[in-house]
């Protein structure tokens, strides 16, 4: 059974709203951290080298699984060693995890982050890393959509 996410524009105005009770980046940061400690572990076995993502200064794993659904949905998992990044993997999970391929390559993730303000925040390095993990995300649902569909015919 298949879990159908709120729309994308009805999660962008749910987290813009969240973010909109803080009024400085420290209380945004604080909150950030918080979704990061909610945030459930990975287990050990999939913290492999074949799940990192490459070009974050963090260690950021990240799994993908898809539904049977057609056409499929991914299903995202996503741990990091560093606090902060693991608020922002939070939020990149609420946008990206149980949406097509189609849905994952059509969304605009740079909309949220100037939305809730995150872009000026951001150093370089952090935004080049969720950058590295969207670009991770998007790769994992276009292979895995095309393999699906290989599959199916």
């Amino acid at each position: 059974m298949s879990i159908t996410p709120p729309s994308l524009d009805a999660e962008l105005a749910a987290i813009a709203e969240e973010f909109s009770f803080f009024s400085d980046w420290e209380e945004r940061y604080a909150h950030l951290i918080d979704l990061g400690g909610r945030l459930p572990r990975l287990p050990e076995g999939e913290r492999t080298e074949a799940n990192r993502v490459r070009g974050c200064a963090s260690q950021v794993w990240l799994v993908a699984t898809a539904t049977d659904d057609a056409p499929p949905r991914f299903r995202l998992a996503a741990d990091s060693d560093a606090h902060i990044v693991r608020g922002l993997i939070a939020l990149v999970l609420r946008l990206y995890s149980d949406r097509t391929a189609q849905e994952i390559s059509q969304l605009d993730p740079e909309a949220l982050f100037r939305r809730v303000g995150l872009s000026e925040a951001l150093s370089a390095q952090r935004a080049n890393g969720l950058r590295a993990m969207i670009a991770r995300i998007r790769a994992l649902a276009a292979a895995t959509a095309a393999d699906k569909s290989a599959n199916a015919g």
